[in-house]
């Protein structure tokens, strides 16, 4: 199992990943009440010194609701092994930061609409207005 991650071409050592383990609900038949099969990855985005600081800055602002302190936490219990809840949550923290730290899209440049679609749009509200004259009742203005 790989024991880095792997964002946008930046290492992560598994040293700056914390582990917490717990009991899963869920199936796992007789095992289930004894074995700690939950797997929770915790990173410490603030203090982190493995991202470069353009990739940092961006993942701290995009993830600024999910953080506890600068930490973000990441937890897998679908498996009943530890191992298979270790290497979704792993992998889910990598896509989460991954998604984080993507550049911005580039803006948008504004179009004006073409004049055949004004014209259908005034079309439409003339249509609209006449039906609604139509449904008043006589003498109604």
């Amino acid at each position: 199992m790989p024991t880095d991650l792997d964002i946008r071409g930046s290492v992560v050592p598994a040293a700056e990943l914390s582990w917490r383990f717990s009991r899963s609900s869920g199936p796992g038949g007789q095992s289930v009440n004894t074995t700690d099969s939950r797997a929770e990855v915790s990173f410490d985005l603030a203090a982190t010194t493995a991202l470069p600081d353009v990739l940092k800055s961006r993942a701290l602002r995009n993830l600024a609701d999910r953080l506890v302190d600068g930490v973000v936490t990441v937890a897998a219990s679908e498996q009943r092994s530890q191992l298979m809840n270790r290497q979704a949550a792993r992998r889910r923290l990598a896509e989460l930061l991954t998604d984080a730290t993507a550049p911005p899209p580039p803006p948008r440049r504004p179009t004006r609409p073409s004049r055949r679609v004004t014209e259908r749009r005034l079309t439409d509200k003339t249509r609209r207005g006449e039906l609604k004259r139509l449904r008043r009742a006589p003498g109604a203005s």
